[in-house]
């Protein structure tokens, strides 16, 4: 095992987790962008009012998207653990 091999795997995990992790972070952005203008076009500065929507704009993104994403994060596991004969030896 040399060092592409090793930096090429670390680099197929991170991107699966910015795939993984993508959708959700995307939601988490636009609800408190549109929470944000909200409360500057309504002066509302109360700063409990940012974490709700975004909790519940998460949780709604993780029942939409999370087949999806424990089927990415399966697929990911599986070929790390069928090439694991190469990884040792």
């Amino acid at each position: 095992m040399n060092q592409e091999f090793v930096i090429s795997i670390a680099e197929k995990g991170v991107f699966t987790v910015l795939v993984i992790a993508g959708p959700l972070l995307a939601i988490a952005l636009g609800v408190g962008l549109m929470v944000s203008i909200f409360q500057a076009t309504t002066q509302i500065q109360e700063q409990t009012l940012a974490f709700i929507p975004k909790i519940v704009a998460v949780l709604v993104g993780l029942i939409m998207f999370g087949s999806w994403m424990l089927s990415n994060m399966l697929n990911f596991a599986q070929q790390i653990f069928s090439n694991l004969h190469r990884f040792v030896g």
